[in-house]
C-alpha cells in the first residue's frame, strides 16, 4: 500500500541575536577571541584596565611577588648565615663548647665530620687555608651549598625555574666513594695533614 506523500515543513524563522547588556558600571562588552563576553573590555596591548583611584598591578605587585619567591631561598641562606656567625662567635677549639664525636671517641678513629666545626669556624673568620686543614671536604661542602643557594636565590628572584639537579644513582655511588676515601685517607699515615 502506497504511503502518503509528505507535506514540506516550513523553515523557522532565525532571531537576530543581541549582544549582552553592558554591566552596571556602564561598561561596554568586549569581543574577546571566544565572543562576547560582558564587562570586559581591553586595552589595545591585551592587559586588564586599571579601577580608577588605583595604580596598575603590575607596578604595584611586584615587590611583594618578588618577595614570595625569594622568601624561601633567603630563609635558607639566613639560617646558614645565622649558624656560621655562631661558630664564629663560639669558638670549637676551646673544650665544652661543643659535644665531642662519638665516633672518635669510641674508637679512636676520625670520622669523615671531624674538623667541620673547627672549618666553619675558620671560614667565619676568613681563613680559608685553615678551613682546608681542618676538613677539607667540609670545606667543599660549604663551597657547593653556598654556589647553589645563591643559584636558587638568582632562579627565583628571577622568577624562572628552580635549577633542581637531576639526582642519579652514579651520582651517590660516587659522593660515598670520595667520602670513604677520605675517611681511610685521613685516618692514615698519609693522610696526617687531613687530620684536624
Amino acid at each position: 500500500m502506497p504511503g502518503r506523500p509528505r507535506r514540506p515543513v516550513p523553515p523557522r524563522p532565525t532571531r537576530a541575536r543581541r549582544p549582552p547588556p553592558a554591566d552596571p558600571a556602564g561598561t561596554p562588552p568586549h569581543h574577546g577571541r571566544w565572543g562576547v563576553t560582558p564587562g570586559r573590555p581591553s586595552h589595545p596591548d591585551g592587559r586588564a584596565p586599571v579601577a580608577p583611584g588605583r595604580s596598575s598591578s603590575h607596578s604595584e605587585g611586584v615587590p611583594l611577588a618578588l618577595l614570595r619567591r625569594t622568601a624561601a631561598p633567603l630563609g635558607v641562606l639566613a639560617l646558614a648565615v645565622a649558624a656560621f656567625a655562631y661558630v664564629g662567635q663560639v669558638d670549637p677549639h676551646e673544650p665544652g663548647h661543643y659535644p665531642a664525636c662519638p665516633v672518635l671517641a669510641l674508637t679512636g678513629v676520625h670520622c669523615p665530620g671531624c674538623g667541620g666545626l673547627r672549618s666553619a669556624h675558620a671560614v667565619a673568620h676568613g681563613d680559608l687555608a685553615a678551613a682546608v686543614g681542618a676538613n677539607a671536604l667540609a670545606f667543599a661542602a660549604f663551597v657547593v651549598g653556598a654556589w647553589w643557594g645563591l643559584r636558587l636565590l638568582s632562579a627565583a628572584a628571577r622568577g624562572t625555574p628552580s635549577p633542581l639537579p637531576t639526582v642519579r644513582s652514579g651520582h651517590l655511588w660516587a659522593v660515598g666513594a670520595v667520602v670513604v676515601l677520605f675517611t681511610v685517607v685521613r685516618n692514615t699515615p698519609l693522610g696526617a695533614v687531613l687530620v684536624p
